[in-house]
């Protein structure tokens, strides 16, 4: 029982076990939110994509001095050589992760400029009271905001079901007579 007193200046830290600092946790939220950006890994995956190519222009020109010696006769084909086809992939591979990101920045910038758009001042939140803007609009004036898009949603979607109608009732033969 002797092992599990505790000492009077309470437990001891062990040596290797050490508590994260507020700059590592600051340093791991950033990195955490820059995986999710786009631009971020854009930027990140341009280095692999360079070495990539690299790495297809190297290939395939060891490939085809290998098969220019074997087609002149000077070497037999039994040396092992690189396989194209896989370092092409890998770099097809990244192309469209890159792809991706520039479609997901794409998308990210637009609905930005059409949340700006549709409703340009901002809607102070409850866990940041204090960030309150001058330009900022009160909750009720959102709710009627939004009311107001829902009801223009709705008269679009009326219209739209009303012209369908339409076609579809001109669409249809008179009869045969």
């Amino acid at each position: 029982m002797a092992s599990q007193q505790q000492q009077p200046g309470g437990p001891l830290p062990q040596p290797g076990l050490q508590q994260p600092t507020s700059l590592q946790q600051q340093q791991q939220q950033l990195s955490q939110q820059q995986d999710f950006d786009p631009v971020h890994r854009f930027k990140m995956l341009i280095p692999q994509l360079k070495e990539s190519l690299q790495n297809v222009m190297k290939i395939a020109s060891l490939n085809l001095a290998h098969n220019t010696s074997i087609d002149n006769g000077i070497k037999s084909s039994d040396a092992s050589v690189q396989r194209f086809d896989k370092s092409l992939e890998e770099f097809y591979a990244l192309c469209d992760q890159l792809e991706l990101c520039l479609r997901l920045a794409y998308e990210c910038l637009s609905q930005s400029i059409d949340s700006a758009k549709h409703s340009p001042n901002l809607v102070p939140t409850a866990t940041k009271p204090d960030t309150v803007q001058t330009e900022s609009m009160s909750y009720a004036q959102y709710l009627g905001m939004i009311k107001s898009q829902i009801s223009c949603a709705k008269d679009i979607h009326n219209a739209l079901l009303e012209c369908s109608k339409k076609i579809a009732g001109k669409g249809q033969p008179q009869g045969i007579m």
